[in-house]
């Protein structure tokens, strides 16, 4: 129980109240407030398997969430209320609840350097009679719908959260370097992501920076040989065998040679003998080590398999561009607290870890009531009864 009232304290109700004053979130609401809401997605978030409107709307006339919610909250509110207010609550409130949340896991655990950062986006599409922004993809019945891409950097929790609607976005070298570009400005991080970012002139740009980086690239890519790293006998990891390893300048499609070198190392997959081959611009690492921090970019497509399957974003419970973002961040906090719960428990996989968060939560309510009511089993059943009436 201790745990569970640690990570409360990470969205503490000074904090939302805080927050519904600094982002002017209930200027227009005096129902169905910013703090109330926030609450009541985290809740169902977290609880139910399949979160739904209808049963956010359920949740909110349960027992134990009136134990949570705030006394000058509604008994009662619709189904469709909730989708209305999603659609009209700017999002910033959310966002800054994630990224205070964030701040005080990140203060809990103090800084660590060579911070592994894995970078990746996901689509949100819908038809463009729903979504009001996006862009298109052309081509047959995508012509009808419109995008939102979010892009997203993974430590050991999610850390950034970048969205995007304009037609430029399609292209991840733009979505992948633009967010690793703003969000570096933060620290020193090792940067990892996938060939969808694969332009030279990208590369050239994180370099620049001065933000490191680890990627793939297709195998024989054209350049000239800058140095040689000397392996004087292939190296061997689990599944790689490492034959070379130098560092190159690269040419774009107007075979025009990058700034700045690149470092090329290519292995061989003991499971088929096929090549593989990795790009970076580290130099204080060895090339074993180059390509075990790749391996881990593999941990952000759990990530967006653990938010899909278990927090049910796969699911969107608002169609607006608005909605969406503010759910999304309501999961990136709800992700945060059960990460960490999941690294203090020490637990494994996700589904255990979160019905057990769920019931340490609800015992922690049911605490809670026991303190409202002194102990007394006489006040406790008033208040549940009052509650439920």
């Amino acid at each position: 129980m201790e745990v569970i009232s640690k990570l409360l304290s990470f969205v503490s109700d000074d904090l939302l109240d805080k927050l519904a004053i600094s982002t002017d979130i209930n200027k227009f609401s005096k129902k169905l407030q910013g703090q109330l809401l926030f609450k009541l997605l985290l809740y169902c978030i977290v609880t139910e398997k399949d979160n739904s409107l209808r049963g956010m709307q359920s949740a909110l006339e349960s027992t134990v969430f009136n134990i949570l919610k705030p006394d000058n909250a509604p008994d009662k509110i619709s189904h469709s209320s909730i989708s209305e207010r999603l659609s009209n609550m700017k999002s910033n409130f959310f966002e800054e609840i994630f990224h205070s949340c964030l701040h005080t896991y990140k203060a809990s655990l103090g800084e660590e350097s060579d911070k592994i950062i894995r970078f990746d986006s996901t689509i949100v599409a819908l038809s463009g009679r729903l979504l009001k922004n996006g862009y298109h993809i052309k081509g047959g019945a995508a012509d009808n719908y419109k995008l939102l891409k979010f892009t997203i950097g993974l430590t050991n929790v999610p850390e950034a959260v970048y969205f995007y609607n304009e037609q430029k976005y399609n292209s991840e070298n733009v979505a992948l370097s633009e967010s690793i570009l703003a969000h570096n400005k933060k620290g020193n991080n090792i940067n990892v992501f996938d060939r969808g970012l694969n332009s030279r002139d990208h590369y050239d740009k994180l370099s620049e920076n001065n933000i490191r980086f680890i990627s793939r690239i297709s195998n024989n890519p054209k350049y000239t040989e800058y140095k040689k790293n000397t392996i004087t006998k292939p190296l061997n990891t689990k599944s790689l065998k490492i034959v070379s390893d130098k560092w190159v300048y690269l040419y774009t499609m107007r075979s025009s040679r990058t700034f700045h070198p690149f470092r090329l190392i290519t292995a061989i997959k003991k499971i088929d003998n096929e090549y593989i081959t990795f790009i970076s611009n580290i130099d204080t690492k060895d090339s074993k080590e180059i390509t075990e921090i790749y391996k881990s970019r593999w941990d952000i497509e759990i990530f967006f398999k653990f938010i899909k399957q278990h927090l049910n974003f796969s699911h969107l419970l608002n169609r607006s561009e608005n909605g969406i973002q503010s759910v999304l961040y309501v999961t990136m906090t709800a992700a945060i607290l059960l990460m960490h719960y999941k690294q203090q428990k020490k637990l494994k996989g996700f589904k255990i870890v979160k019905r057990q968060f769920a019931q340490e939560l609800e015992r922690d309510i049911i605490y809670t009531l026991v303190i409202m009511c002194d102990g007394n089993p006489t006040k406790a059943k008033e208040m549940i009864y009052k509650n439920s009436s």
